[in-house]
C-alpha cells in the first residue's frame, strides 16, 4: 500500500491492528505514526488508551501486555512502538502479530534500515499486518516531490527552483519539508514559489553559494570562485565545508557522465545525470562546462575531492581550514 493511501484510510478512519513501518527514508515513517497517532483517538481518549514505548526501554513481552489490555470508554487502544530497530527482541512479537486483539492499533516504527521478510517474523508479519518499506527518493525524483507536497500546500514552484532547492538540500525529506514550511509562512499569500524565495528564505546567498561556486568553475572564473570561497569563509554556517565538498562531488560526477554520454539528446541526458525532465534546461549548462575538462583532469579533480573531504575530517591536516582546503582543491579544477 502506499504513503499517500495509507494516509487516506487513517484520516478516514479506517484503522488495522497491526502496522509495520520499515526503512531508511524516516521521513514517511514519521509521517504516517503522527498521523495514526492524530487519528486513531479523540484527545480525551488517549490519556488511558495512548501509549508511546521506545525499542530501546521495552521487550516484546510488554508490547503484548499494552496492546492485549481492552480499551477504557474508547472504541481502540493505540500501541506506538518508536525506533523499533533498537528492539532486542521485536522477532518474538510474531505471536502477538499472528493473533492481535481486533481493539488494538499497534504500530511497529522501524527507521533507518529494512527488516528481513525472509524471515519467520518477516513472513508473519506480511501475512497478518500492513507492511510499508519506506525508500529513499532517487535524486531526480525529489524535485516532483517538492512539486507534489507544495502542491497540497495549494501552492506551485518553479522548475529551477525545484531543482535549486534539491541540489542545495539532497535527498533529506525531512530538511526540506522543514525549509518549504518556513518558506510557506513567509510566503504572505502568494501562491507561486520561485528561485528568488528559495535564495532569500533558505538561507541561500543570490551571489555566494555553491551554485554559482559550480557555475564560476563550469566558465573557467577564477576570481569569482575565489571570491565566493572567502566568502563562505566568512560566512561557515550557511555552508559548512561538508555541504560544500559534497555538491562539487556531485557537479564533477555529473561532467564525467557528460563527457562519457556527449552524442546524446539533452532530453535522453537528463535520464543519465539523474535529474527530472523538467531540469533539461541545466543540461546545456553542464555541456558547456564538461568541454573546459578532459577526463584525465577530472580524474586527478576526483582524488583532490577525496584528499579535500579526508582532511576536513582532520586526517593529516590537523591545521587546514575549511577555506584553505577549498583553495588548495581550486587550484587543481583551474590548473
Amino acid at each position: 500500500m502506499s504513503y499517500q493511501k495509507i494516509i487516506s484510510d487513517v484520516k478516514g478512519g479506517n484503522f488495522l491492528p497491526v502496522y509495520c513501518l520499515h526503512g531508511v527514508e524516516p521521513f514517511f515513517i514519521d509521517k504516517i505514526t503522527e498521523a495514526i497517532i492524530e487519528h486513531a483517538l479523540d484527545e480525551p481518549e488517549r490519556a488511558f488508551n495512548e501509549i508511546i514505548l521506545y525499542g530501546k526501554e521495552i521487550d516484546h513481552l510488554m508490547v503484548a501486555d499494552h496492546a492485549r489490555q481492552f480499551p477504557m470508554m474508547a472504541q481502540r487502544r493505540l500501541v506506538v512502538v518508536k525506533e523499533a530497530q533498537e528492539m532486542r527482541t521485536l522477532k518474538d512479537l510474531e505471536s502477538y502479530v499472528n493473533n492481535p486483539s481486533t481493539q488494538t492499533v499497534l504500530v511497529i516504527a522501524h527507521k533507518h534500515k529494512k527488516l528481513d521478510m525472509r524471515t519467520k517474523f518477516g513472513k508473519t508479519l506480511k501475512a497478518k499486518a500492513l507492511v510499508f518499506e519506506s525508500k529513499k527518493l532517487y535524486d531526480n525524483q525529489v524535485p516532483q516531490w517538492i512539486s507534489s507536497y507544495l502542491q497540497d500546500k495549494k501552492l506551485s514552484i518553479a522548475p529551477d527552483a525545484s531543482f535549486l532547492l534539491t541540489e542545495y538540500l539532497g535527498s533529506d525529506l525531512s530538511r526540506i519539508t522543514t525549509e518549504l514550511d518556513k518558506l510557506i509562512i513567509n510566503l504572505k499569500g502568494e501562491n507561486s514559489v520561485n528561485k528568488g524565495h528559495i535564495q532569500k528564505y533558505v538561507g541561500i546567498s543570490k551571489e555566494y553559494n555553491v551554485f554559482e561556486l559550480q557555475n564560476a568553475i563550469g566558465k573557467g572564473d577564477v576570481q569569482k570562485a575565489h571570491r565566493i570561497v572567502n566568502y563562505f569563509h566568512e560566512n561557515p554556517k550557511n555552508n559548512p565545508l561538508v555541504l560544500v565538498l559534497g555538491n562539487l562531488y556531485g557537479y564533477f560526477c555529473k561532467l564525467a557522465l557528460v563527457k562519457e554520454n556527449i552524442k546524446l539528446s539533452d532530453h535522453a541526458m537528463t535520464s543519465v545525470l539523474g535529474l527530472s525532465p523538467r531540469a533539461v534546461g541545466f543540461v546545456k549548462d553542464y555541456k558547456s562546462a564538461a568541454h573546459n575538462f578532459s577526463m584525465d583532469h577530472l580524474h586527478r579533480i576526483f582524488q583532490m575531492l577525496a584528499e579535500s573531504d579526508r582532511k576536513s575530517k582532520g586526517v593529516g591536516a590537523r591545521n587546514h581550514s575549511a577555506k584553505a582546503i577549498l583553495q588548495e582543491l581550486l587550484a587543481t579544477v583551474f590548473s
